[in-house]
């Protein structure tokens, strides 16, 4: 009788020991002090506003913009920020303005009308510091969320060049200072996870006062349209 009352209870002990133990799953850490978009990249098509007269544009303008911002969140549930940073802006224009140099000077000339050309272009290269205001509907579990961020984009010229072929000449001019140096544009970038619409007015005229074209003044301001992402 002892022996078998030994074995049932070394069979009840290896049947408790042999059970699953079922332990609590892991503990996801949720961090509270989480900051938004740090990193940017957009890509837009430039239209050249206040042209003067005969001046037009042609193909496509494209450009490119990245770089930098730090989110620094200013309420509790880290929704409203602001960030400032630092980037780089590359843009170029199509048109018919036919930029050249005449002793050094530059000079603007229209495209004569009927003339067929291959290339008119302008290009330009800025280092930017974007500063905004940001809103979004973010939590710290989830990187989708929607967002509107608005700013002031302050931008130094850093190269430029103008290019005009046609079957007779070929014209490239670089470093052109009739160019603004230094330009500021507003923007807006609105949408939800990936996919960002974006707009940027340029407050600022490309060329100085004393850049004409048939004594006019060639005052063109831009307006930048496109996509824009961000990256933590």
């Amino acid at each position: 009788m002892r022996f078998f009352l030994n074995g049932f209870f070394f069979c009840i002990t290896l049947a408790v020991f042999s059970q699953e133990t079922k332990l609590p799953p892991p503990m996801i850490a949720v961090d509270s002090l989480y900051r938004e978009d740090q990193f940017y990249c957009g890509f837009t098509y430039n239209i050249l506003l206040n042209r003067a007269d005969g001046i037009s544009q042609n193909k496509f303008s494209s450009g490119f913009t990245g770089g930098f911002l730090r989110d620094m969140p200013i309420n509790k549930k880290r929704t409203i920020a602001i960030a400032s940073g630092i980037g780089v802006s590359y843009n170029k224009y199509f048109q018919n303005l036919v930029i050249a140099k005449s002793n050094g000077v530059p000079v603007y000339t229209p495209v004569t009308p009927g003339l067929n050309y291959s290339k008119n272009k302008f290009d330009q290269v800025f280092v930017d510091v974007p500063i905004e205001f940001r809103w979004r509907n973010s939590t710290p579990e989830s990187h989708k969320f929607w967002r509107i961020y608005s700013g002031i984009k302050l931008s130094y010229l850093v190269a430029n060049k103008s290019r005009y072929i046609d079957n007779q000449y070929n014209i490239k001019v670089t470093r052109n200072n009739d160019f603004n140096k230094f330009q500021a544009g507003a923007y807006l970038a609105f949408g939800y996870n990936t996919w960002n619409f974006y707009a940027h007015y340029g407050l600022t005229s490309l060329f100085r006062s004393d850049a004409k074209v048939n004594n006019e003044a060639v005052e063109f301001n831009t307006l930048n349209l496109g996509l824009m992402f961000y990256i933590l």
